[in-house]
């Protein structure tokens, strides 16, 4: 079987109602960076930091994996496919993938501040963090999310699977925060890629298939060309 990686950003999941950062009401707009995803905002101002995450939580606890979700799981049944994703929700997973890289942190998992490496599972029944909430280590809970500023821990094993595979294809990302964007330069030459967005996308490449058109609608005309690649 061909190897597919996938590369997914914030437009994968806005279907959904998962809230982007950087459209022109995007979180951004309304949470100042510096604020509320830096360990420098997080010292300033935990309860903000806290608050911040545990209202997308709850968002993310309504939201339902859309047709896109649920096609990338299908693909499954005649690819070996690898989802790396930007994003911080657990919709890839809620809709079948069963192989799903999370470069940015899951929403879903908390941690240390002693030890960021070190995740926890948040029950949907409890999904707040609180100011006094400690890991078992003693020290203060935070979500577990790679913030601007701190290292990205599964780039390297994102890198190789990239080298590995047969086909890359990137799904509603505007290829501007690193290093997720690097991946592309990972990519054999004469692969076959694919970039699913509405949006234009200034990339690098001239050897890029655009599919420009939603999330849901482009995995779709994806899923059919990949099939006569089999």
């Amino acid at each position: 079987m061909k190897k597919v990686v996938i590369l997914t950003g914030a437009g994968m999941s806005a279907e959904s109602g998962i809230a982007t950062f950087r459209d022109s009401n995007g979180l951004w707009n309304n949470y100042p960076v510096e604020k509320v995803a830096t360990p420098e905002g997080f010292a300033a101002n935990p309860e903000l930091v806290l608050d911040f995450y545990n209202y997308r939580r709850r968002e993310l606890l309504k939201a339902e994996p859309n047709e896109g979700h649920k096609e990338l799981a299908e693909l499954e049944k005649y690819f070996i496919v690898h989802i790396i994703t930007q994003n911080v929700d657990n919709l890839h997973e809620r809709a079948g993938s069963t192989h799903v890289i999370h470069l940015h942190g899951e929403l879903m998992k908390s941690c240390s501040v002693k030890n960021t490496a070190k995740a926890f599972s948040i029950s949907p029944e409890n999904p707040d963090i609180h100011p006094g909430d400690k890991a078992p280590d003693g020290y203060q809970l935070r979500p577990f999310i790679v913030w601007f500023g701190e290292a990205v821990p599964k780039i390297e094993e994102a890198i190789q699977y990239v080298e590995l595979s047969d086909i890359f294809v990137v799904i509603g990302t505007s290829l501007n925060v690193y290093p997720a964007a690097g991946l592309l330069n990972y990519v054999r030459n004469g692969q076959p890629v694919f970039l699913i967005d509405p949006k234009e996308v200034k990339v690098y490449r001239n050897d890029i298939e655009f599919i420009k058109t939603s999330a849901s609608e482009g995995i779709k005309i994806l899923a059919e060309r990949l099939k006569k690649m089999i």
